[in-house]
C-alpha cells in the first residue's frame, strides 16, 4: 500500500483581511502552502500529493506550477469533511491516507512518521496535543478506558467539555477503505452546518475500529494561522528552531533571537554572524565566514575566509574565499567575485566578474564588466553601460589602475597594465601599459612608465 497524501487548502482565510490567499502568505520566505507540500513529497515521493483548493485557487495553482501536485476544487466550503469527499474520487481503494492542512505549516517530518508507524493497519490514527488554553480547537473525547470515542468541535461543545485540554490537530491518518465508507454519509447536523471529518473518527469509535494518537514534541507543529497574530508566533518560533540547529552545529550567533533565515542554508565550520542578518534564499557560507550586523544574503555563495563588513546587500553573486565587503556595499544578481577581491563602502557591482585580488574599494559602480586581476579601482569610478537602449560591456585588463572620479563609457576597453588619469572620462579604448587621460581631451602619453 502507497501513502496518499491529500492536503486541505481551500479556505478563505477572512481574518487574513487580505486580498492573498490565506496558504500564499509567506512564513520563512516562502508561503505556507509551501512549508507542508515539501514535508509531503519528502514523505511520500511515490504520489504526487492532492491538494483541495477553492478560495482563489487559480492563483494558487499557479504559485505552485512547477511542482508534482494533484489538484481537486471544493467549490463550496462546507466543512473538512467535504474537502475530503472532493479528493475522494482521486484515491485508490487500496492507499493509506493522510491528510495535512495547507495553513499548518510546521509539523515535522518526524512526528509524521511516528504517525504513521504508531497507526496499526486498519486502524485510524490522529496527531493531538494537550494544550494550556484549548481555546479554538476540537476536544478529544476518551471513555474510562483512555480510548478516543469521538472529537468535539469547539463551537459545538458543552461547558464542561470545554475544560477538556487534549485537542484535535486535524491531521490524521487512515485506510482509504475507511474513507469511502464514512464520508459520503456524513451529516451537518452541528452548528457550524459543515460536514465535519471528524465525525469519521466518531464513526470509527461506534463501531470498534481502534484510533491511535501521537503528539508532537513542540506544540507548535499543529499551530495553525488564522491571522497576522498567529503568523508572526509562528515565524518567531521556525527562526528560533532555525538558530538553535545552526548554534548546534557550530556556528556562532552573537543573538539568536536577531537571525531571519528564509531560505535553504548550508554552512561550514566557524561562521560568526552578527545582529539582524538576513538570510534567503539559497545560501551557501564557507568555512571561516564572518557576516556583520544588519547584512542581506539571497541567494549567494560565499567561499571560505570571506568577511562581509556591516549594512551589505550580496544578491544573487559567487564570492570566493577571503574576500573583503563593505560596509555598506551593494553586490547585485550575476556578480563573481574570485578570490581576494576587496569591495568597499558604498561600492555597487553588477552583473560583473572581478578578478582575484582586484580592489574597490569606494563610492563605484561597476556593471556588466569584465575586470581583471590585481586591478585597483579608484573612488567615484563609474562604468557607463546604458545609453537607453541596451546594456553594454566594460572590460578592463590585469594589473590595471583607474584613477578617482572616472568614467568609462561602454562598450570599451582598458589594456593590461593601463592606467587611466584621475577624473578622465574614457570613450575609446585605452592601450596597455600606458597612461590615458582626458581632463580636456583624451590624450595618451607615448613612452610613458608607470612608476
Amino acid at each position: 500500500m502507497a501513502i496518499q497524501v491529500v492536503i486541505l487548502a481551500a479556505g478563505v482565510g477572512k481574518r487574513m483581511f487580505s486580498n492573498l490567499p490565506k496558504v500564499l502568505h509567506l512564513l520563512a520566505g516562502k508561503p505556507l502552502l509551501s512549508h507542508v507540500v515539501q514535508t509531503a513529497l519528502t514523505l511520500s515521493a511515490e504520489k504526487p500529493p492532492i491538494v483541495v483548493i477553492g478560495h482563489q485557487g487559480e492563483k494558487i495553482r499557479e504559485v505552485f506550477s512547477g511542482h508534482s501536485l494533484k489538484w481537486v476544487e471544493q467549490k463550496e466550503q462546507l466543512g473538512t469533511g467535504h474537502a475530503l469527499l472532493q479528493a475522494l474520487p482521486m484515491i485508490d481503494e487500496q492507499d493509506d491516507v493522510l491528510v495535512l492542512y495547507g495553513d499548518v505549516p510546521l509539523v515535522s517530518l518526524t512526528t509524521l512518521q511516528n504517525l504513521i508507524e504508531t497507526t496499526q493497519k486498519n486502524a485510524l490514527g490522529m496527531i493531538t496535543a494537550r494544550l494550556p488554553n484549548p481555546f479554538g480547537y476540537g476536544r478529544i473525547k476518551r471513555d474510562k478506558n483512555h480510548k478516543v470515542v469521538g472529537i468535539i468541535e469547539e463551537k459545538d461543545t458543552t461547558e464542561a467539555e470545554r475544560t477538556i485540554s487534549e485537542v484535535n490537530s486535524g491531521i490524521c491518518f487512515l485506510s482509504a477503505k475507511w474513507l469511502q465508507k464514512w464520508l459520503p454519509v456524513i451529516e451537518n447536523h452541528n452548528v457550524q452546518k459543515e460536514y465535519y471529518l471528524t465525525d469519521v473518527f466518531r464513526q470509527a469509535a461506534s463501531e470498534g475500529v481502534a484510533i491511535y494518537t501521537v503528539q508532537p514534541p513542540n506544540i507548535e507543529e499543529i499551530f495553525g494561522v488564522n491571522d497576522c497574530v498567529q503568523l508572526a508566533y509562528l515565524e518567531r518560533y521556525y527562526q528560533k528552531e532555525m538558530a538553535n540547529k545552526w548554534m548546534r552545529q557550530g556556528v556562532t550567533l552573537h543573538d539568536p533571537e536577531r537571525i531571519d533565515i528564509r531560505g535553504d542554508v548550508k554552512m561550514g565550520r566557524d561562521v560568526v554572524i552578527d545582529v539582524n542578518v538576513i538570510l534567503e534564499g539559497n545560501i551557501i557560507i564557507g568555512n571561516g565566514c564572518t557576516i556583520a550586523s544588519n547584512t542581506i544574503l539571497r541567494n549567494t555563495e560565499l567561499g571560505n575566509q570571506v568577511v562581509v563588513h556591516p549594512h551589505s546587500v550580496i544578491d544573487g553573486a559567487k564570492i570566493a574565499d577571503h574576500c573583503v565587503i563593505g560596509p555598506f556595499a551593494r553586490i547585485r544578481p550575476e556578480t563573481v567575485l574570485a578570490d581576494r577581491v576587496h569591495v568597499g563602502n558604498f561600492v555597487e557591482i553588477k552583473k560583473s566578474q572581478i578578478g582575484q585580488s582586484s580592489k574597490i574599494n569606494h563610492l563605484s559602480y561597476i556593471g556588466d564588466s569584465e575586470v581583471g586581476k590585481e586591478v585597483n579601482i579608484g573612488a567615484g569610478t563609474i562604468t557607463c553601460n546604458y545609453d537607453g537602449v541596451n546594456k553594454h560591456k566594460t572590460t578592463i585588463g590585469d594589473n590595471a589602475s583607474i584613477g578617482s572620479d572616472t568614467m568609462l563609457i561602454a562598450p570599451v576597453t582598458v589594456g593590461e597594465g593601463a592606467t587611466i588619469g584621475a577624473g578622465s572620462v574614457i570613450s575609446e579604448n585605452a592601450p596597455p601599459n600606458q597612461l590615458t587621460l582626458s581632463r580636456t581631451r583624451q590624450v595618451t602619453v607615448e613612452g610613458w612608465k608607470r612608476k
